[in-house]
């Protein structure tokens, strides 16, 4: 099985910024593709971001686009998450998500094979 473990998330202000970080480990077929979703209170888990094997695709959410960045490593196997201009609405626990391979579905949980345990991001008026 592959261990995906995110961090990073905390507290900030209207306008702030937060970095997230999601690493992958353990036997996996080839590279892997990083991927974001969030769920706030009340709500289903909406994508927010990804980034393909090779770090040459980048996939946002309307809601976040211009706003957050999606980066990765050297090695391929850890991705970061910027969040920028941070706004209330985007509070909630920020999932990170891998498949390996070719991405089929990337805006779809169910395009997903591993998810980490979540990372709290508070985001103040």
């Amino acid at each position: 099985q592959v261990q995906v473990v995110e961090s990073g998330g905390g507290l900030a202000h209207n306008g702030g910024s937060l970095t997230l970080s999601c690493a992958a480990s353990g036997r996996t077929s080839g590279g892997v593709n990083i991927g974001w979703f969030r769920q706030a209170p009340g709500k289903e888990r909406e994508f927010v971001a990804a980034i393909s094997q090779t770090g040459r695709n980048q996939y946002y959410a309307d809601s976040v686009t211009g706003r957050f960045a999606v980066s990765r490593n050297n090695n391929n196997n850890t991705a970061y998450l910027q969040l920028n201009s941070l706004q209330p609405e985007d509070t909630g626990i920020y999932y990170c998500a891998v498949k390996e391979g070719m991405i089929i579905a990337v805006y779809s949980r169910s395009g997903w094979t591993y998810w980490g345990q979540g990372t709290q991001v508070t985001v103040s008026s």
